[in-house]
C-alpha cells in the first residue's frame, strides 16, 4: 500500500489556535512514521515578506494591491521550484499550511469582489487544491482577547471589529465556494486535546482513503 502525502490547510481568525493545533498535528504526523512540514502564509518570501510589512504598518499600501500581492505570494509558494509547497509534496512530504486562498476571500473581500478574488485564486486551486480545510471555529472576542493579551504589535487586521467581519465572510466563502473542498468546521468550545484529536481522527481517515 502506497501512502500519498496530503496537502493540509487550517483557517481561522488570528488567535483561534490554529499555531498550536498546526503544532500537534505535525508531532503526529511524526510520531506516526510520516514525512511532514508546515509553512505559512504569507510566506517568508520576498512578496510575503512586502506584504508582513503592510500588514505591520512599516509601509502603506492600498486594500486591492495588497489582495494581489497575496494571490502572488500564494503561486510563488506553490510553484516556487527551490521549496514551493507542489515540490516538497513531490519529494513525499505531508504539508500543513495556516491560511490559503480562502483566507484571501474572508480578509480582503469587504475591499475588493469576493468573485474576483475567487476567479484569481482559481489558478491556485487548480495547482495545489488542498485534501483537508480545517476552520477552527472560536468567538471573535475570544480571539481578540487572546490577541491584545499575547502580543506586543497588533496587525492591521487584528482588531474586534474586523475579525467579526471576517469570522462571517469565513462562513460565507465556504458557503459559495467551498462545495466541493473538504472543509471541517472544528468548533472552538472545546479543549486543545480534544480540538486536537477531532483534527487527528479526521486526518487519519484521509490518510486512509487516499492510500492504494
Amino acid at each position: 500500500m502506497k501512502e500519498h502525502p496530503l496537502f493540509i490547510v487550517f483557517e481561522g481568525l488570528d488567535g483561534s489556535g490554529k499555531t498550536t493545533q498546526i503544532k500537534l498535528l505535525k508531532e503526529k504526523f511524526k510520531s506516526s512514521g510520516l514525512k511532514v512540514t508546515d509553512t505559512h502564509e504569507p510566506t517568508d518570501g520576498p512578496v510575503g515578506m512586502m506584504i508582513r510589512n503592510v500588514m505591520r504598518r512599516r509601509i502603506q499600501m492600498d486594500q486591492p494591491t495588497l489582495a494581489a500581492l497575496f494571490l502572488a505570494d500564494r503561486l510563488d509558494h506553490i510553484n516556487n521550484p527551490m521549496d514551493g509547497m507542489k515540490t516538497r509534496l513531490e519529494q513525499g512530504f505531508n504539508i500543513i499550511c495556516s491560511r490559503y486562498y480562502f483566507s484571501n476571500y474572508a480578509f480582503q473581500s469587504e475591499f475588493v469582489p469576493v468573485d474576483w478574488l475567487a476567479e484569481c485564486n482559481s489558478l491556485c486551486k487548480n495547482y495545489l487544491k488542498p485534501d483537508l480545510i480545517f476552520y477552527l471555529d472560536v468567538d471573535p472576542a475570544v480571539c481578540n482577547e487572546r490577541i491584545n493579551t499575547g502580543r506586543v504589535n497588533v496587525e492591521i487586521y487584528e482588531n474586534l471589529e474586523k475579525l467579526v467581519k471576517t469570522h462571517t465572510q469565513f462562513l460565507k466563502a465556504f458557503e459559495q465556494y467551498g462545495k466541493d473542498e473538504n472543509i471541517h468546521i472544528i468548533r472552538g468550545k472545546k479543549s486543545i486535546e480534544d480540538t486536537h484529536r477531532d483534527i487527528w481522527n479526521i486526518t487519519k481517515k484521509q490518510i486512509a482513503a487516499i492510500s492504494v
